[in-house]
């Protein structure tokens, strides 16, 4: 049996806490995305687009899936001091292109915002998945400073000594790496997130991040009391109930005037431009997110019909609970961004029995808040008083003994 030369080297005690702080970033990183695989497709082809790489689209799920694997693995390894020369090189050649990309893509989005050019810049790297948003110019600054301690472990690197296994053994553990990111982004990819960051995760509150709260209003109606001439003021209820009870009470009240005003001003969505649009064009997003009733309401969210799964739509389990909650009163609908003429067309095809909202975008920029409340075409989204308390991908629709509705 024989060991890398390196095994006997003592490593100072400054570079293994650089090498593993610097272990932990890639690692942390690498993981972020790896949970949401999905996302991870969804930048990629952001950025190809950007770059006028449209023709990449069809890769960018495999793209995302090997990055995820190949920054995981680069973290482990060196955190385990697995092959740490090779490992040293992967971090430089790594870190050299995307400090290289990150310094190009601030530089334009500062050129776009300050003078007008219109490059099309991502504007979310996406380097920490949803955990971390930052800009590209943040983006950078974070590069420059990992890319200095890539720097000390790259020109250090005869200095941290490989772990005491054979060839075979540090590939074999390099592999337990690979297997635990690509177990990840399994599961992730045929269910959902294992870790959600999205504003639809499971507790949050969707109402208030995406529905306007309307203002609170009061009107003030002014009669005239006949019988002496005295000014009485009521509100709509009040006045309600003075009708209810005296049959002759426009023989005995002449109207004078009303007062509008508003108790409560309209609190605008911290993140505007979701809406729930019938054919005829009105909005049921307030009445079906920000409900206040005894039960909840199941969406059916389904970005592009198009491209919706058919096993899913067509799920037993989906078609169960949408009858079981139309017969109890229930609120059942799906929301899509396909245009009307495909929502018909849908609903025709697959014999759909509740209704479905459309929820129009800009196809190049958004918002694309179907697609990201769910990695799942279609998913299911239990919501009550606007909380979100259940999310299922269509390989996991509940059965119905399973729901508290």
């Amino acid at each position: 049996m024989s060991y890398n030369y390196h095994s006997r080297t003592k490593e100072p005690i400054v570079l293994t806490i650089i090498r593993i702080l610097l272990a932990c970033v890639f690692i942390f990183s690498g993981l972020t995305k790896a949970v949401d695989p999905v996302a991870s497709a969804i930048k990629m082809e952001e950025y190809f687009t950007s770059f006028g790489m449209d023709f990449m689209h069809p890769l960018c799920m495999f793209i995302a899936v090997c990055m995820n694997i190949a920054e995981f693995l680069l973290g482990f390894m060196l955190l385990f001091r697995i092959k740490v020369n090779l490992v040293a090189w992967g971090y430089l050649l790594f870190m050299t292109f995307f400090l290289l990309l990150t310094a190009w893509l601030a530089l334009a989005e500062h050129l776009e915002l300050k003078y007008g050019y219109d490059f099309g810049v991502v504007k979310d790297c996406g380097c920490f998945g949803a955990a971390i948003k930052l800009n590209n110019f943040h983006t950078f600054l974070k590069n420059v400073g990992i890319i200095i301690p890539t720097l000390i472990v790259f020109i250090c690197r005869d200095r941290i000594p490989d772990i005491r296994l054979t060839e075979l053994g540090k590939w074999c553990f390099a592999g337990i790496g690979c297997i635990i990111v690509c177990l990840v982004q399994f599961i992730s990819y045929r269910h959902l997130p294992i870790v959600d960051f999205s504003d639809w995760a499971k507790g949050k509150n969707v109402a208030e991040a995406f529905i306007e709260k309307p203002a609170v209003k009061e009107i003030v109606y002014k009669y005239l009391r006949l019988a002496d001439s005295t000014t009485v003021e009521m509100t709509s209820d009040e006045m309600m109930e003075a009708y209810e009870k005296d049959a002759r009470f426009d023989e005995k009240y002449e109207y004078l005037d009303r007062i509008d005003s508003t108790l409560e001003e309209a609190v605008m969505p911290k993140i505007p431009g979701f809406n729930m649009v019938d054919s005829l064009g009105g909005d049921h997003s307030i009445e079906l997110i920000q409900n206040d009733k005894s039960t909840s309401t199941f969406i059916v969210f389904m970005h592009d019909l198009e491209e919706t799964n058919e096993k899913g739509i067509m799920s037993p389990a989906l078609k169960l609970l949408a009858d079981s909650c139309m017969s109890m009163g229930v609120d059942f609908v799906g929301i899509t961004n396909s245009p009307q003429e495909y929502i018909d067309a849908f609903i025709s095809q697959y014999n759909i029995t509740f209704p479905i909202y459309s929820n129009a975008i800009d196809p190049v920029k958004g918002p694309f808040m179907v697609r990201d409340a769910i990695r799942s075409n279609p998913g299911l989204m239990q919501i009550k008083n606007g909380i979100v308390v259940g999310k299922w991908s269509w390989r996991d629709f509940p059965a119905i003994d399973k729901v508290e509705f």
